[in-house]
């Protein structure tokens, strides 16, 4: 493929992608809603906190809506999923994808 051909097609991209976004961000009624309500829940949290920002004797701290919706189940698995993946990404570059010093070439 031609390197004009390549850097017009993300050029293009690019376009297309800035477009949905420009547009998404002004039928959802822009940043507005979203720092009003950034800005109750940092009033919110002034008010109501205090805490230590960790604290070890309580557990994994796990944000409230996945804590009350019962949803710690998925999380878990979501969490042990990704380990899962990570250690075999690990495994598998370290036997098979690695490259070699002979293989390595400046291009």
């Amino acid at each position: 493929m031609q390197r004009w051909k390549q850097y017009g097609g993300l050029a293009g991209l690019f376009g297309v992608c800035l477009a949905a976004g420009l547009w998404g961000f002004s039928s959802t009624g822009g940043a507005l809603p979203w720092a009003k309500r950034s800005a109750k829940a940092l009033q919110r949290g002034v008010k109501d906190g205090g805490g230590p920002l960790i604290d070890a004797g309580r557990g994994i701290v796990v944000a409230g809506p996945i804590r009350k919706g019962g949803m710690m189940f998925e999380f878990g698995a979501l969490v042990a999923l990704l380990v899962v993946l990570g250690i075999g990404l690990y495994v598998y570059v370290d036997r098979y994808g690695g490259f070699e010093d002979g293989e390595r070439q400046a291009q």
